[in-house]
C-alpha cells in the first residue's frame, strides 16, 4: 500500500475497549507479591504470559480468583505465601519470572527464581536486576 485516501466530513462516534498491557500486568500481578492484603486489578490482558504468571503465584500460595462477570479483573491474595521460589518449569517459557525476585526477597527476606527462558529475541541479561538487589543490601 502506497497510500491511505481518509476522506472526512462525517462526525465520528463510539467507543474502542483498549486492552491492558502484557509489560504493565505481569510487574503488577508480580507486585502483589509485596502485600499481605487482597489486591484486585483491572484490565489483565487474557495472555499466555499472563496466565503463566498467574500459575506462578498459584504455586508460591497465592490465592488468584478471575472475575468471568468483569473481564479482565484478577484478584491476587499473598497472605498465605508458602514458598518463595519460582521453579524452572513455570518460569521456562518467560523473561518476567525474574520480576519475582525483587517482591520475594523484599518481603521474605529470601527467593529462590530460576533464570528465565522466554523467546529467543537476543540477549536480555537479568544483571541489571541483580545490581539493583545488591545496591538495597541483598
Amino acid at each position: 500500500m502506497d497510500k491511505l485516501l481518509i476522506r472526512g466530513g462525517r462526525r465520528l462516534g463510539g467507543e474502542v475497549p483498549v486492552s491492558g498491557a502484557k509489560n504493565a500486568a505481569l510487574p503488577e500481578l508480580v507486585a502483589a507479591l509485596l502485600s499481605a492484603e487482597p489486591v484486585t486489578l483491572a484490565n489483565v490482558p487474557v495472555l499466555k504470559d499472563v496466565s503463566t504468571t498467574l500459575a506462578l503465584l498459584r504455586n508460591m500460595g497465592v490465592a488468584v480468583e478471575r472475575n468471568d462477570a468483569q473481564p479482565g479483573t484478577v484478584a491476587l491474595d499473598a497472605s498465605r505465601i508458602t514458598s518463595p521460589e519460582a521453579p524452572y518449569e513455570l518460569v521456562k517459557t518467560m523473561r518476567a519470572s525474574v520480576l519475582a525476585l525483587g517482591p520475594l526477597l523484599a518481603r521474605f527476606g529470601e527467593a529462590t527464581v530460576s533464570l528465565p527462558g522466554g523467546c529467543a529475541i537476543g540477549s536480555r541479561p537479568v544483571d541489571q536486576h541483580i545490581k539493583g538487589l545488591q545496591a538495597m543490601g541483598a
